[in-house]
């Protein structure tokens, strides 16, 4: 069986199908990133869906928040929630009627059947072919169940899943967009469940149906799906309903090559978020993770997507690096202008700044920073009490030449407070000059070694401050 997959001159229409059941971690955020991409790119839809038929795990704020979360990363979707077009509704808890549609067609042509089996049954099954050494599969006992047993079990109440019947001696085969021509054989799947007892539609099921009537014709997705595909083409063969060209991508993975999870730290957009990182830092590093890029440039949405390939995405496992995307927030804040960065930290930050300096102090820390929690050591630097000094420090200090501070302290009392001026004083008056001179100024008046251009920071310290820390620093020097 070679499946009837979708053409390359169809529109272009993707999706993400989350389940709400948690925040949105890495490896979904990529996955709607891709897909999100290869839509751009072909002037196609980005669907978004939300598969929440396990009422028992789907939680409502979750929909909120991962809705939330793509807005805030730019992923907007062009059919979805609030977008609404003729194939909706886009919660299948609300498809009910189309799944049953389809369920009816199925066992008018008797390609289903109502199987009584429980869990522990299905358990004890599974478990002896696995200690026979054979693949878990059904073993089809309720397929051989006379048709009006069937019923009568049915009429009398016991509990029923739907299971679809597999045919058997077949192959399917199909093109995969990222790992090449894929074959299953259909004596290896089995026959499977479409239908829960309670009435709610499988994954296989509803997912591989909403694909086909959404019009949805790319797929990309994790490669633990991979499995699932052959059984979602039989179904959709079956129902007469074309495919979508499935494509499956690389998990990702932790340093030690585990699925990335919350042992490895931070491993959804909300603790990213919370963290500070930038929105396209993470877009920036996410498309890169597991597909090449030859620019490595920061590319705004539209380049990444031109620029996205199915053949640039790779097989193999694609490890998490926090420190390379640590490597795109600098390259993100070192590419914003002042209006992002104002954004990005936060009003309630820039609460100890005063509201005259915001910008010009903003852009002056911006290298020296990585995240908005950053801002307020050199806050304090600028404007409040001077953080305790290093021994190190101290030690430069005293190191300094005899009388420095105090004659800086005069010079900016006597009004030489601007860097040029104050720094021409104590050449003429003490024969400093480089290293000697513009170090021992840093350490007094900002406790650091390094840090923002110093002449930025004398011009928005207040000029009370830049005395009393000369003077501190002419004290410690004396001890």
């Amino acid at each position: 069986m070679r499946a009837m997959q979708e053409t390359s001159n169809s529109t272009a229409k993707t999706r993400f199908a989350p389940s709400p059941t948690g925040r949105l971690h890495l490896g979904n955020v990529r996955t709607a990133l891709f897909n999100a991409l290869y839509a751009r790119q072909q002037g196609g839809i980005f669907l978004l869906r939300i598969e929440d038929t396990d009422h028992v795990r789907s939680d409502e704020p979750y929909v909120a928040a991962l809705e939330e979360d793509l807005c805030w990363l730019g992923l907007a979707w062009q059919e979805g929630p609030g977008v609404e077009r003729d194939q909706g509704p886009y919660r299948q808890s609300e498809r009910q009627a189309v799944y049953d549609h389809h369920y009816a067609e199925l066992q008018a042509a008797g390609l289903v059947y109502p199987c009584f089996c429980t869990d522990r049954e299905l358990k004890l099954e599974r478990k002896a072919q696995l200690s026979a050494g054979h693949p878990p599969r059904y073993s089809g006992r309720c397929a051989r169940l006379d048709p009006q047993e069937a019923q009568r079990r049915l009429d009398g109440g016991d509990e029923a899943t739907l299971r679809f019947r597999v045919p058997s001696t077949e192959v399917v085969e199909f093109e995969d967009l990222v790992r090449g021509v894929q074959k299953f054989a259909t004596d290896d799947i089995g026959d499977f469940i479409i239908r829960r007892a309670n009435g709610s539609p499988a994954f296989f099921f509803s997912n591989a149906v909403d694909d086909a009537v959404m019009g949805v014709t790319h797929v990309m997705r994790g490669e633990d799906h991979l499995t699932n595909t052959p059984r979602q083409l039989l179904l959709l063969r079956a129902l007469g309903l074309r495919a979508p060209a499935y494509g499956h991508i690389s998990m990702i993975v932790g340093d030690d090559g585990a699925p990335l999870s919350k042992r490895h730290g931070s491993s959804t957009v909300a603790d990213l978020r919370e963290r500070g990182f930038m929105p396209k830092a993470i877009n920036a590093y996410l498309a890169r993770l597991g597909h090449h890029y030859s620019d490595d440039a920061l590319l705004g949405f539209d380049e990444l997507a031109s620029g996205f390939a199915f053949g640039s995405l790779g097989k193999a496992p694609a490890r998490f690096d926090e420190v390379q995307l640590r490597h795109w927030q600098r390259v993100s804040i070192d590419h914003s202008d002042v209006s992002e960065l104002l954004a990005w930290v936060g009003r309630e930050s820039l609460d100890p700044i005063p509201r005259k300096d915001r910008p010009a102090f903003l852009e002056m820390i911006s290298p020296n920073i990585l995240f908005p929690n950053d801002l307020a050591h050199w806050a304090e630097v600028v404007y409040g009490d001077l953080p305790p000094l290093s021994g190190e420090a101290t030690a430069l200090l005293r190191e300094t030449t005899p009388g420095f501070f105090a004659a800086a302290a005069a010079a900016m009392e006597a009004g030489q407070e601007d860097f040029k001026s104050l720094t021409a004083v104590l050449k003429e008056g003490l024969g400093v000059k480089g290293k000697a001179l513009f170090q021992p100024l840093r350490v007094a008046l900002t406790g650091e070694t390094g840090g923002p251009e110093l002449g930025r920071i004398l011009d928005m310290m207040p000029s009370i401050l830049k005395v009393v820390r000369l003077r501190a620093a002419a004290a410690l020097q004396s001890e």
